[in-house]
């Protein structure tokens, strides 16, 4: 007999889950672009977080609506939470790059 743990992870659509790896890149991108964009705007404290805050919706609204055709359940293993979870690395780069640009100019 299975758990139920294993029985949810066999309802998860292998090539799916190996497509992942795309997503993920396509969500740093996003995340350089978006601090590219504050430093380049010469944005400070919270506005340059809510610049990375929509971009992480937006990235996640276009994931969501072209890649997983309104499903992530079936795509990502944790779901619609882990689509919008914006991931503790993404967060560091855009901060690394948005102070980068910052700073350059």
């Amino acid at each position: 007999m299975s758990t139920p743990a294993e029985a949810a992870a066999q309802l998860i659509y292998p090539p799916n889950v190996q497509a992942n790896s795309s997503l993920t890149a396509v969500k740093f991108l996003a995340s350089c672009f978006a601090g590219a964009a504050a430093g380049i705007l010469a944005l400070e404290n919270w506005a340059g977080f809510a610049l990375f805050l929509f971009s992480t919706l937006f990235t996640s609204a276009c994931i969501y609506t072209i890649n997983c055709h309104g499903k992530p359940a079936k795509f990502i293993q944790g779901g619609l939470f882990e689509l919008v979870n914006p991931g503790q690395d993404n967060a560091f780069t855009f901060v690394l790059v948005w102070t980068l640009f910052y700073g350059a100019l």
